[in-house]
């Protein structure tokens, strides 16, 4: 059997090395700092050495040099993980038979592949396309999965919420878990069991805390009969979840409380030690730079002569192809013939409002994301927006660059 050892791995990250590695059968040994690290090591020799570098990488010098000078521990191969290191540091490391250093946060599809062909043990990835985000919002842990259920995400979200909580001293987390966009049947009966028990794993949650936003009704069957998930509830639509979270008392405008409650996050969630994604999901990068003679499609619809000449010069500089629409109808023509990559869309306009052009894009499950930049701050404006599919709501007036921001943000969710 394989055997790796970690050497002063944060919790987040030794957890769920132990969980994968053990699940491939390969032994994992642990160790609490660099001071007995050596003579774990020279007591073991284990088959690969993964090390979590502290910020000042003297610190590992010691090691390293007692390392090398082992004829029995000095070719065990080294993967590091931390900081991006000075270049200094970097031409030293293949003395010490460091044979990888990944920066965090780690993409684990690529962190585990070359596990495995280091111990030349392939190790099991699921690659099912998912897109899992996370934010916190005072105590409100807020998880949104679209496009599927994958489980190497899954197992990594229990020590995720973990982490929010510890970093950030949440008292009484509440969890908010949306899988609106998702049909499942019996087939993904264990993945949703995966996700559900992670998601309740932690105590300090109670389950009436827990939230899950879904129209499907295998979702709503699946909770209501397992036991284990009694006092969580299913709700199947938006507007329940917002009503029942936005319970600030005070005379901020209600989409400011919305905002606050629900759409940002604003606490600092803490550097992961583990990224959520896989290499494919880079983000707006890998949209711009898919293809370099390609741009970014954009479709900007509003009334008003100057918001349309303000977007269209922001949006500019990130050498985008801006269709500029004056009506709902003009947009509407248009967006029949040609998928856009975001949608800035207001909500009052003459004929077609933005509801109705929420409404038509919902119909014809339109892929582009919509943004609305409204004046519009009713409660009931923000709450119908957000039920008919937009990404986000931003009220009148912005400066552009927040503008951008969101729209970068709601594309990196995107991919």
């Amino acid at each position: 059997m394989k055997q790796v050892l970690l050497i002063d791995t944060p919790p987040l990250f030794r957890e769920f090395l132990k969980e994968k590695l053990s699940s491939e059968r390969i032994e994992v040994e642990t160790t609490g700092g660099r001071y007995d690290a050596f003579a774990k090591m020279v007591s073991l020799l284990p088959d690969l050495i993964i090390i979590d570098v502290p910020q000042n990488f003297q610190d590992l010098t010691e090691f390293f040099e007692k390392k090398r000078a082992d004829p029995n521990a000095n070719s065990i191969p080294v993967i590091l993980s931390g900081p991006l290191p000075p270049r200094e540091v970097v031409a030293q490391l293949p003395s010490y038979h460091v044979i990888k250093y990944f920066n965090k946060p780690i993409k684990f599809d690529i962190f585990f592949e070359f596990i495995g062909q280091t111990l030349r043990t392939p190790l099991s990835i699921d690659m099912t396309q998912s897109i899992l985000e996370m934010h916190l919002n005072k105590n409100i842990i807020f998880i949104e999965i679209a496009q599927g259920l994958n489980r190497e995400k899954l197992a990594l979200l229990k020590y995720r919420i973990d982490e929010m909580i510890e970093v950030n001293k949440v008292i009484a987390p509440k969890v908010i878990l949306m899988i609106s966009d998702l049909r499942l049947s019996f087939v993904d009966g264990i993945n949703l069991h995966l996700l559900l028990t992670n998601v309740t794993f932690d105590p300090r949650i109670q389950r009436k805390n827990i939230k899950i936003l879904s129209t499907d009704q295998f979702v709503r069957d699946f909770v209501d009969g397992h036991e284990e998930f009694r006092g969580v509830e299913v709700a199947d639509n938006l507007s329940s979840v917002l009503n029942k979270l936005v319970t600030d008392n005070s005379r901020d405008d209600i989409s400011d409380v919305i905002s606050r409650n629900i759409l940002t996050a604003t606490e600092d969630i803490g550097e992961a030690s583990v990224e959520m994604r896989f290499r494919s999901e880079e983000g707006i990068a890998s949209i711009m730079n898919a293809n370099k003679n390609e741009r970014l499609e954009i479709a900007i619809i509003d009334d008003d002569p100057i918001t349309r000449k303000i977007l269209e010069s922001a949006f500019g500089s990130l050498k985008s192809q801006i269709d500029i629409f004056d009506s709902g109808t003009k947009f509407l023509a248009a967006a029949g013939q040609k998928i856009y990559d975001v949608i800035i869309l207001d909500i009052f306009m003459p004929g077609l409002s933005g509801f109705d052009i929420l409404n038509a894009l919902w119909l014809k499950q339109y892929p582009a994301p919509v943004i609305v930049y409204s004046s519009a701050a009713q409660k009931t404006s923000v709450i119908q927006a957000l039920s008919l599919g937009a990404k986000a709501y931003l009220i009148k007036p912005l400066k552009p660059d927040a503008i951008i921001q969101k729209v970068l943000e709601v594309l990196n969710t995107k991919v």
